[in-house]
């Protein structure tokens, strides 16, 4: 599963969730039986070579139409800010569906 994350860094081990108007640079996570194999970057959602079939918010109010036109999964960090709590909350499902 390919997922991206709004982030406010490129450092994987000090970069945060962000809102998506606070967005820095996006992280593209490849999860393959329950461990990270890679963490991609770019400055735009879409400039990556790989389709991301999920993409994690900070919150319910995001505007996230341009992802679920794509028919991307969106789900939601209500807490979890970094990627390792992120992965974690991904893991044991965790992370909320979008509230509408």
């Amino acid at each position: 599963m390919r997922i991206l994350l709004p982030m406010d860094i490129e450092d994987v081990q000090e970069a945060s969730l962000v809102k998506l108007e606070d967005v820095k640079v996006w992280a593209q996570m490849l999860i393959e039986e329950g461990k990270v194999v890679e963490i991609l970057h770019a400055k735009e959602s879409n400039a990556f070579e790989n389709f991301s079939e999920c993409v994690v918010v900070a919150n319910d109010s995001e505007y996230v139409w341009p992802f679920m036109e794509l028919s991307m999964m969106v789900l939601v960090a209500h807490t979890q800010r970094s990627v390792d709590d992120i992965v974690e909350a991904y893991l044991f499902k965790e992370l909320h569906d979008l509230a509408y």
